[in-house]
């Protein structure tokens, strides 16, 4: 289902920036392709800008499949329906017809058992910020298609699953992001307001919106539903919801219609709409980590909060961000699927920030026969299966236990991924020189352990100018820098921080070639991107 963005993160790199320029459509254009043009997955993008005017700008990898795209193609947006959600929720709230500390239990048929934890019920609020407690998924609910996976999910199983589950801990106790949740407040506000959930959309936002493109499963007259695609450039399945489930992320949209979406969150909205779209905006509990409203992720950046989300499917990808009090808004929509490789946050927080680097384009390159010959071996995935990779010329092939073996890509990133299926092996190189590496797949990455006898790659030690191309300037967080340099055949980084921080708590310089080998970071991924992210990530395990 739709994925959550990574939030702290997300506010971390705001933290760092610093206002963005309004764009002209050329430079858009540009700014757009220089991200986008040759990357090995094949995307399009539609983007926004939303200044005093609204800038647009349409993409593809390969300029050739321009009209794959254009202003009448309707995109799968995933979780960014979430907030739509909320939009009618908080329209009720206004109304009096709900509020925030209303049980869920409340908005069910009666009789539904709802789990509590030590008599502490989960409420509205805690749906709306992600901290019900409850599972990401409904448990016990099969998923026979993987490539459509909610399409048979229907109320009476939500139900079913909500009568199954069990909370640990209290309810607003912690962030664990759950479409389940979301499921059943979609559900939940369309049984409330006694209506199907996309005839109350329609009616309570799109009309109001100008909106005229979208839809859930009702296509309005001149719209084309864009072809969604895998990573890997193939096709793929269009996600489907029963309506009254779909405000988890079954929404389509245009992206002139995501532009009034957001210019109505700026403020243009007609009433009652527009009271209703400022209240989900509030932050529910401002001292949460992460800090959320109704459904949007609050990130600072110098004195002012962007409301941000990001949503994909298994073929599409979106990101949408503004800040209210600078009437500026960024809307980004992808026709690939790119949840995997860090979905769209380098484009959008760059066009929300200039000084937030843009990101590259993911090139085919070839793996070095060093780094094949260190992974070929047998591996067990954490939890699942086992695997085997082994060398066919040139190309790694993986094959998991009883299935056939399939050939993989690799990019200028360092990742390996299948030609025939979405999927991401993240090579790590341990200190003994011996290779494992993290299989990303369905939205989740499992650590892979070896099982046989380690091999080790044998690499040259890198040139003085190998290294000078580390060289610069990095800030890590608020305050706090490192310098990379090269020096006598080594690379070194020197820590520069303000005085409120104990410069005693970080090593004054170390060389990752001699000290850290590239492996797991704190989120479980591996270390990898350019020389440049590469060594950032290098002098950040070094300082901690």
């Amino acid at each position: 289902m739709s994925l959550p963005m990574s939030a702290l993160a997300f506010a971390f790199a705001f933290a760092l920036s610093s206002p963005a320029a309004a764009l002209s459509q050329p430079e858009l254009q540009a700014t757009v392709e220089q991200r986008l043009t040759g990357d090995r997955t094949g995307a399009c993008f539609a983007v926004a800008v939303i200044d005093k005017t609204v800038t647009r700008a349409f993409a593809c990898a390969d300029p050739a499949q321009a009209r794959r795209i254009g202003p009448d193609s309707a995109f799968e947006i995933g979780s960014v329906s979430k907030t739509m959600t909320s939009a009618l929720l908080a329209e009720m709230i206004d109304q009096g017809q709900a509020s925030l500390d209303d049980p869920l239990s409340a908005w069910l048929p009666e009789g539904t058992k709802v789990p509590s934890f030590q008599g502490q019920p989960i409420l509205l609020r805690h749906v709306v910020t992600h901290t019900s407690g409850l599972a990401s998924l409904p448990p016990g609910v099969p998923m026979p298609d993987p490539t459509n996976p909610y399409t048979g999910m229907n109320a009476k199983m939500l139900l079913g699953a909500l009568e199954r589950s069990e909370l640990t801990q209290a309810p607003g106790t912690r962030f664990e992001y759950s479409n389940f949740a979301s499921m059943l407040l979609s559900y939940a506000v369309a049984r409330r307001a006694g209506t199907d959930f996309e005839s109350l959309l329609d009616t309570r936002l799109f009309t109001p919106l100008g909106m005229e493109r979208a839809y859930i499963n009702k296509p309005p007259k001149g719209v084309r539903a864009a072809q969604g695609h895998t990573p890997n450039t193939k096709p793929t399945t269009a996600w489907t919801f029963k309506t009254d489930l779909a405000g988890v992320g079954g929404v389509r949209a245009t992206l002139d219609d995501m532009v009034r979406y957001v210019q109505g969150q700026l403020g243009t909205a007609p009433e009652p709409l527009a009271s209703a779209l400022a209240r989900g905006q509030v932050p529910v509990d401002p001292d949460s980590k992460p800090a959320m409203a109704m459904n949007w992720m609050l990130a600072p950046l110098n004195g002012h909060t962007w409301h941000v989300h990001e949503g994909g499917t298994g073929g599409f990808s979106s990101f949408v961000a503004f800040d209210r009090k600078r009437q500026r808004g960024v809307i980004v929509l992808s026709d690939t699927a790119l949840h995997s490789l860090g979905s769209l946050g380098s484009l959008g927080l760059h066009l929300a920030d200039s000084s937030v680097p843009l990101g590259k384009p993911r090139k085919a390159v070839a793996a070095s026969p060093e780094l094949l010959d260190a992974l070929v071996g047998n591996y067990q995935l954490q939890g699942a299966m086992k695997m085997r990779l082994s060398r066919k010329g040139d190309t790694l092939v993986i094959q998991a236990e009883g299935q056939p073996a399939f050939e993989m890509g690799h990019d200028d990133a360092g990742d390996f991924y299948p030609l025939a299926f979405d999927a991401l092996l993240k090579p790590q190189r341990k200190g003994d020189g011996s290779y494992g590496f993290t299989w990303v797949q369905m939205g989740g990455a499992m650590p892979a352990v070896r099982i046989d006898g380690p091999a080790k790659a044998k690499f040259a030690t890198p040139s003085p100018a190998e290294l000078q191309a580390y060289a610069g300037d990095y800030p890590l967080m608020p305050e706090f820098s490192l310098k990379v340099f090269e020096r006598g055949g080594k690379l070194f980084i020197q820590a520069a921080a303000s005085r409120r921080w104990k410069r005693s708590r970080w090593p004054r310089t170390c060389s990752p070639w001699t000290r850290s080998a590239p492996r797991s970071g704190s989120n479980g991924m591996p270390m990898g991107g350019s020389s440049r992210s590469r060594c950032t990530r290098a002098a950040r395990r070094c300082a901690a």
